[in-house]
């Protein structure tokens, strides 16, 4: 055992006095540059022009968020506090058994990084221009101080300062509004090496999503894949066949392989589409006859409309079965899907089919009147509010061309509940080709569809 290295109280006591004194001057530097940055950008000019612009006569400021900015000067001077207040109690330091290494690591760790992070977010603290009496700022540029956010909200003027392809001086990247209230999170989830390997935080990634943060901007990390990923099967085969399972990564769920989602562990990590990791009883829906009335077959539906459905869409919980069925009648469907406690998404390509990786809070990425057949089932049911309900039908019709069918599939609920939700789906006065309800339980019943969206006057 090697000797300790002791530091005296004396020496100690004098360094940490030192530093409160440094402490404290960088205290009244950082409140001194800030009034200047306020005085350089026009603050403090008491003309009337300004004075009518920053009390919103114009709505100059309107672009720019005077709040934000306020929390960014308050959150540097309350790091620079709690720093000091960290110093100035020496208890924690005041023994004679202290190394040098454990000295260095605290210098390191609760001096010179929360130092360096307030200096930094001094220094990106961005003040409006006063232009013309114009303010050129965007207004998020302040809520957030990592760089990689504030590089991304940023818009980008185009290189030779001429209107791009899109009809614009400028190209916005698009983040949602709740990324805001989840400062923290989507912080986050945005710091990181630029050009290494991303976190392994896809499940950040999904919380921020469907709370609303989304879309999420792009990052400019390697995204993480298995070392030992295996060439996919033929499609010939993939469809119906576990993937390998070498094909996943698998550190977030708590099964390990296929063969345990396939299984009947009840502790597999989800509970909505139960045995859809089964592939043998998956070969039997929507082909065979079922004892329930709301079931409807595949061959019964296109056959209402030969030849016409062509593109669609399945939104539900699931691992692609419904377009591995339609793929087959030479139909091409786009499987929604999210990694709710399995990987779907996984599963879904490895199918040789289109996973998209969507919320019910998000706008669908397609264009009005666009899609043949849109199918639900096993997701939005009776849980769902109606006013989110409203909605999100609306954007299906937006998307289904006229003429296209919305297949309701045993959507579910309580029965005195059933009047509700029928207005939503009747509102639209789309053609009726079924119409099913039959019951689930004793107060519970299902409810299946086949409507068709009719042409719209201009």
């Amino acid at each position: 055992m090697g000797k300790r290295l002791c530091i005296p109280k004396y020496r100690l006591g004098r360094i940490m006095g030192w530093l409160q004194i440094i402490l404290g001057g960088l205290v009244i530097i950082i409140s001194i540059a800030s009034l200047y940055k306020f005085y350089k950008a026009g603050f403090f000019l008491h003309n009337e022009e300004i004075c009518q612009h920053f009390y919103g006569v114009n709505d100059a400021y309107e672009v720019f968020d005077v709040r934000a900015l306020s929390d960014r000067i308050g959150e540097v001077l309350d790091k620079m506090e709690k720093l000091q207040e960290k110093l100035e109690q020496t208890d924690v330091l005041d023994k004679t058994n202290i190394t040098k290494l454990e000295y260095k690591k605290f210098l390191e760790q609760e001096v010179i990084k929360p130092l360096h992070t307030a200096n930094l977010a001094l220094r990106q603290i961005r003040l409006p221009r006063i232009v013309n009496a114009t303010i050129e700022e965007d207004p998020l540029i302040n809520t957030f101080i990592v760089e990689e956010i504030r590089k991304y909200i940023t818009p980008k003027e185009t290189r030779n300062a001429k209107i791009n392809i899109y009809g614009m001086e400028k190209v916005y990247n698009t983040i949602g509004h709740a990324c805001v209230s989840m400062k923290k999170e989507f912080e986050e989830y945005m710091e990181y090496d630029i050009g290494s390997y991303c976190k392994d935080d896809w499940n950040l990634a999904q919380k921020l999503m469907l709370s609303g943060c989304d879309p999420l901007p792009r990052r400019r990390c390697l995204a993480r894949a298995s070392k030992l990923y295996q060439k996919p099967y033929p499609i010939n085969e993939s469809l119906w066949r576990l993937p390998d399972d070498r094909n996943v990564r698998w550190s977030n769920y708590q099964c390990r392989n296929f063969k345990c989602l396939a299984g009947k562990n009840p502790k597999r990590g989800f509970s909505k589409c139960t045995g859809c990791f089964e592939i043998e009883n998956e070969k039997l829906k929507w082909v065979t006859n079922s004892s329930l009335p709301a079931v409807f077959l595949i061959k019964d539906v296109l056959a209402i409309k030969p030849g016409e459905i062509r593109i669609g869409l399945d939104i539900g919980v699931g691992t692609g079965t419904f377009a591995a069925r339609m793929r087959e009648m030479n139909v091409t469907i786009i499987s929604t899907a999210l990694n709710l406690g399995a990987p779907f998404n996984e599963m879904i390509a490895l199918r040789g089919l289109v996973p998209l990786y969507w919320t019910l809070n998000q706008r669908l990425p397609f264009f009005d009147n666009t899609m043949d057949l849109i199918h639900t089932t096993g997701f939005m049911d009776g849980w769902i509010d109606l006013l989110l309900m409203d909605f999100i039908l609306f954007d299906w019709d937006r998307v289904l061309r006229p003429g296209g069918l919305l297949w309701i599939d045993r959507f579910f609920c309580k029965r005195n509940d059933l009047d509700d939700y029928m207005y939503m789906f009747l509102q639209f006065r789309y053609k009726k080709h079924k119409w099913v309800i039959s019951p689930k339980s004793k107060d519970e019943v299902y409810f299946s569809a086949l409507l068709e969206k009719s042409p719209r006057a201009v």
